[in-house]
């Protein structure tokens, strides 16, 4: 939940805008592609755009997502991802 600031809001520090800076929520779609389309149907700028990355997560091992940005208006950013699977890395094994 992104709750906007009001009075009896459980505030744990003195706030200055951007309220959530330094905030990157990662959600998981089915489809990443039908919610860009959506974004882009409303006017929703996109902080980064559709890409296709790649994550080394254990030796040997890279996890893929088709992923993009949003910024919410208080500065949170909104990490769309749609996971793609594993492969091997090839970049952390040894040459011979």
């Amino acid at each position: 939940m992104l709750e906007a600031w009001h009075v009896d809001g459980w505030q744990t520090a003195p706030l200055a805008p951007p309220f959530g800076r330094g905030i990157n929520l990662q959600i998981e779609v089915t489809d990443v592609g039908a919610v860009v389309a959506v974004c882009q149907q409303h006017g929703i700028a996109l902080f980064r755009p559709l890409t296709e990355r790649w994550y080394a997560t254990q030796p040997g091992i890279a996890e893929g997502q088709r992923e993009f940005l949003v910024q919410h208006p208080d500065g949170y950013l909104l990490r769309f991802q749609e996971y793609l699977g594993q492969r091997p890395n090839t970049l952390d094994i040894p040459s011979a």
